[in-house]
């Protein structure tokens, strides 16, 4: 149609052309009025027909964009911010959420859907949009290959893909796109080499190719992009030298190539760019010297970083020269010599960081240019640990940056005393002076440091007792003192430090017992107090330290009996008690399923061997040799396989395998026959005593609640377990129930927001939907198993309300907590973009889900009737103001069977819906009982979701595949292609700079975060008895989030900066 108009265009000027000549050959003929109305008539039709064929142009050019952006529309697979609702023939396509047009054209000049959540693939549609100049599909999920068709866009600009799932090569045709000034493709799967034509892109001034898979080398033709101003390749697997023509980039201000295979010394071509501001080398396979001369050469330079290379020499004295220096990051090389005293010019300087070298001579002035870095007044990161510095720590470390969060110089050859000035650097947040040689007593100063989150003075000489001031430290995590020769008493004011995690004072001269103080620290995770002269018995409060993973307190003078109370520290891997005066039974530790080493040798117990050792699977280590225990040895689990040393010293023992060489266990039927008689009777006399004390409690107690039995109208069966409140008081907390107060709406209920005017307690208020069947039994369940309860991490109920409404219809509510957050729902797929709820930090995730874990163990396992919730889903968490996770939605609960009366079976074995599709276990869907095996497959499919981001029903899953199906593939060398990278855009952007916190997430805590989606795919497994139980997960939980809080070494020591930059 577009060809036969032009033809038919084109013919019509013509011919009206050539008549027009031969008229004026007759103009003669004709008086000149009439010429002139002849000549007006012609143009009059040359302009219709331009016109004509404009329109026609304009309406095709306009078609082709529309069908492009339609074409893009249908390759989309998830859309959960509702974008494409607005791509119809409603409104022209230059009104769709994110689509500009031009107004010369009216054709598609921009497209911008940055952070969408959008998922599916990148259509080849996209190269029609010829009038193109900017295209943003940034952190979204978008997979496959970048489409070759991206090559037709001539007038093409900007080009942002990063952060998705991109697969393939780079399009080496993308150097077709010649007028393109940004092109970002990092944070995706990319492979292959760099294109040798991304030279011909000559007016970039933007690269973005970091954090992919790209090999090769750097290629030459590189050097032709002199516009270059931001180059970031980090975070590949390139090799090579950097090439030479890199020199010409003479524009380049930021140059990322941290963590490849590169080889070479320093970059010789780098010394020609004097307008660099940021250099970043660390991790690669440099080596040699830095030239002496290095700071003249770049008097722009903010940040270099140097990290974990094999340069030698020493560090060179003229970067004091370039005086714009805020970072200087050189761990982990061989430097040699001393830190130039001229960085006391850098008066700009943030961050200095030599970590791991071979600084220092071990004299008496090594550390004088302390004394010159007093100058740099924001100075918030010093760290010279690992050299082999020597001297006294001058008094003038007091005068350093008040500004000064990090101080670090363990692992040197430091003496003296401590210097009480330390104490004026008051913003400190990490001190470690470890491992050095440091003498006399803690000084009592230390306590005004109240900013301290980690203390390490571990492995010095320092005497004296630990000062009571250390209590005034109370945002403590981490205490480092062994290995020193500490004597007195433990300090009671310890006990006020109540974030504390790790403590250790192991090899001191400590006496006295453990305060009663320190068992209220129920955060602690890992105790280290062996080799002291700690005396006393073990209280039955240990019991409090349910998070602990460790605990070691060998040799000291220990008496009394383990409190069997240790058997409720569920989360303990390891207990270490050699070498006390301990006596008694081995306390039952059945309920500790990780314990992996168990040593109790050297001590006074007695009587047998508990046969629940034999049932730890995950015990490897055992001792309990030189006690007075008595009886037959097991001979199944670890006893199966053990050596005689772990059980000398016990002469009693009999039995055990062939390998122990123990005297066989000789049995007395008749003395066995009395000991069973007088058993038998004793059980009688207890069962008879413990029946008579039952019976006389629900005497009183019933007598008691009648005496406080409300009025006679107040009939409810939810009366007995709650105050009620009448539906009056609900309506006007609730505005009449208006929609403007409406959370949201259920199968079963509707919650709104209300507010009492008399105190002004906000509330949320579920006011159940009776017509729907099975409503009435909801409500009942929920009250039967919200009345018992009480836990941290369950949404509190304040009331009920069963009344009638003002037309006489019944009415029946719960009443709740507000929570102020929302539920977890919103926050893992919010529906409008740039709101707050768009991005939970992987931390903030981990802790939601241990909240949620330790909710179930308290259902599962704590309640004296079990519980199954059967509804488990991220509707069902509501957050409150600090994100704590609050389990709701108790309308689905069932009574574990096994515990539940013939009334609790009969009440809720009619109430049918089993859950959530996605989230309900597949067993159900088949008949099978609940269970709480059920509750641990929904577990399993939430923690998948909230690190994927994606809903168990995401179109994403067909028929052949599932959320645990996706994640099981993928671990672990695919989990960054899985993960919700939602979750680190909060954490990069409170880092220092921008890939900080990139740079340790391919590290220690991808180890984390492939742990905890482990335990998601093992709690979904499709076998029932694959699952693992809450117990196991709460105890894997805590000790992975105890690992990621790490961060690296031993979690108090900070090792390297940054690797890259934004």
């Amino acid at each position: 149609m577009h060809s036969n108009t032009k033809t038919t265009f084109t013919r019509g000027i013509v011919f009206c052309f050539l008549t027009f000549s031969k008229m004026e050959v007759f103009t003669t003929s004709f008086n000149f009025h009439t010429f002139l109305a002849i000549r007006a008539v012609f143009l009059v039709f040359l302009l219709s027909f331009s016109l004509q064929h404009a329109a026609s142009a304009a309406f095709l050019s306009n078609e082709t964009d529309n069908l492009a952006l339609l074409g893009f529309k249908s390759q989309i697979t998830e859309d959960p911010s509702r974008v494409f609702v607005s791509w119809n023939d409603s409104v022209h396509f230059c009104q769709w959420t994110g689509v500009k047009c031009g107004l010369r054209h009216v054709r598609v000049i921009r497209l911008n859907l940055k952070g969408l959540r959008l998922a599916g693939t990148i259509s080849d549609h996209l190269g029609n949009l010829s009038f193109l100049n900017s295209l943003d599909l940034a952190e979204n999920a978008f997979h496959e290959k970048i489409p070759q068709q991206l090559s037709r866009l001539p007038r093409l600009q900007y080009l942002n893909l990063s952060f998705n799932y991109l697969t393939g090569e780079i399009p080496a045709n993308l150097s077709h796109c010649v007028k393109l000034k940004s092109l970002v493709l990092d944070h995706n799967t990319l492979v292959g080499k760099i294109p040798y034509q991304v030279g011909s892109l000559t007016k970039l001034v933007n690269l973005y190719l970091r954090n992919n898979n790209l090999t090769g080398i750097i290629p030459g033709s590189i050097g032709n992009l002199t516009s270059l101003e931001k180059l970031h390749l980090s975070y590949n697997n390139l090799e090579g030298e950097v090439p030479v023509s890199l020199a010409r980039l003479t524009k380049l201000r930021i140059l990322g190539l941290s963590v490849n295979s590169l080889s070479g010394e320093f970059p010789p071509p780098l010394y020609n760019l004097s307008s660099l501001e940021l250099i970043s080398l660390s991790l690669n396979n440099f080596s040699g010297n830095l030239r002496s001369e290095l700071g003249n050469y770049f008097p722009n330079l903010q940040i270099l970083y140097l990290a974990n290379c094999q340069f030698i020499g020493s560090i060179p004295s003229s970067l004091a020269n370039a005086s714009k220096l805020l970072e200087l990051d050189f761990p982990v090389n061989n430097f040699t010599g001393n830190i130039p005293k001229g960085f006391g010019n850098l008066r700009n300087l943030l961050w200095l960081n030599v970590w791991n070298n071979h600084l220092g001579y071990g004299k008496h002035d090594d550390l004088d240019f302390v004394n010159s870095l007093t100058n740099c007044s924001s100075l918030q990161m010093l760290h010279f640990g690992g050299n082999q510095f020597g001297g006294t720590l001058p008094h003038s470390i007091g005068n350093l940056s008040s500004q000064l969060q990090r101080l670090l110089f363990f692992e040197n050859r430091i003496g003296g005393n401590i210097p009480r000035e330390i104490s004026n650097l008051v913003n400190l947040n990490l001190l470690d002076i470890g491992s050095n040689n440091f003498i006399g007593s803690i000084p009592d100063s230390i306590g005004r440091l109240t900013n301290l989150g980690a203390l390490n003075l571990v492995n010095n000489l320092l005497t004296g007792v630990i000062p009571f001031s250390i209590g005034n430290l109370t945002e403590l995590v981490y205490l480092y003192l062994g290995l020193n020769r500490l004597e007195g008493n433990i300090p009671s004011t310890l006990g006020n430090c109540n974030q504390l995690l790790k403590l250790g004072f192991s090899e001191n001269n400590l006496t006295g017992t453990i305060p009663q103080q320190l068992f209220a620290l129920s955060s602690l995770t890992d105790i280290f107090a062996s080799n002291n002269s700690l005396t006393g018995p073990l209280p039955v409060d240990i019991g409090n330290w349910n998070h602990l993973t460790y605990l070691d307190f060998s040799y000291n003078n220990l008496s009394g009996m383990i409190p069997q109370t240790l058997g409720k520290c569920l989360t303990l891997g390891e207990i270490y008690m050699k070498g006390n005066s301990l006596q008694g039974t081995i306390p039952n530790l059945e309920d500790l399923p990780d314990l992996q080493s168990l040593d109790l040798s050297l001590n006074n117990l007695s009587g047998p061997i508990p046969h629940f050792i034999a049932n730890l699977t995950s015990l490897h280590y055992l001792n309990l040799s030189f006690n007075n225990l008595e009886g037959e040895v097991p001979v199944t689990g670890i006893f199966s396989n053990l050596s005689a040393d772990v059980l000398s010293g016990n002469s009693k023992l009999c039995g055990g395998i062939q390998e122990l060489h123990l005297q066989p266990c000789i049995y007395q039927k008749t003395r066995k026959k009395h000991v069973l008689a007088l058993k038998f009777i004793l059980i009688i006399v207890f069962a008879a005593s413990f029946s008579i004390l039952a019976l006389l409690v629900v005497f009183l107690c019933r007598r008691r609640n009648l005496n406080n039995q409300p009025a006679p109208q107040d009939r409810s069966k939810s009366a007995h377990f709650y105050p009620n409140i009448s539906y009056e008081e609900l309506r006007t907390a609730t505005g009449g129930f208006s929609s403007e107060n409406l959370i949201g709406s259920g199968s079963f209920g509707t919650v709104y927001k209300g507010t009492f005017p008399s105190d002004g307690t906000v509330v949320a208020v579920k006011v159940l939907k009776l017509q729907h069947e099975g409503a009435s039994k909801s409500f009942l369940a929920e009250c039967q198993a919200l009345r018992n309860i009480r836990h941290r991490n369950l949404v509190k109920v304040i009331s009920v309300c069963s009344s009638s409404d003002f037309k006489g219809n019944d009415f029946k509510a719960l009443v709740f907590q507000f929570m102020p957050k929302g539920n977890l729902d919103e926050w893992l797929h919010p529906e409008k973009e740039m709101n707050e709820k768009s991005s939970l930090t992987t931390l903030q995730r981990m802790n939601i889900i241990i909240d949620v874990a330790s909710a179930l163990h308290y259902l599962h396992h704590e309640c004296q009737t079990p519980m199954i919730h059967c509804d488990i889903k991220p509707q069902n968490i509501l957050l409150d103001e600090d994100l704590t996770a609050h389990l709701g939605d108790f309308g689905l609960v069932r009574l574990v069977p096994e515990f539940s009366n013939e009334s609790d079976l009969h009440q809720f074995s009619s109430l049918g819906v089993l859950g959530t599709i996605g989230y309900a276990a597949p067993e159900y869907g088949m008949g099978s009982k609940v269970s709480v095996v059920g509750d641990m497959y929904s577990f399993g499919i939430l923690i998948l979701e909230i690190f994927t981001g994606r809903r168990p029903t995401d179109t994403l899953f067909q028929a052949s595949s599932t959320l645990h199906h996706f994640v099981e593939t993928a671990l672990p060398e695919k989990v960054m292609e899985i993960l919700d990278k939602t979750a680190f855009h909060g954490e990069m952007s409170k880092a220092t700079c921008g890939e900080e916190y990139w740079g340790n997430i391919k590290k220690e805590q991808m180890e984390c975060l492939v742990g905890i989606l482990e335990i998601g795919v093992a709690c979904s497994a499709e076998s029932p008895r694959d699952r693992l139980t809450m117990t196991q997960v709460y105890s894997k939980l805590t000790l992975i989030r105890e690992k990621f809080l790490q961060r690296g070494d031993g979690g108090h020591r900070l090792q390297v900066k940054a690797l890259d930059l934004i």
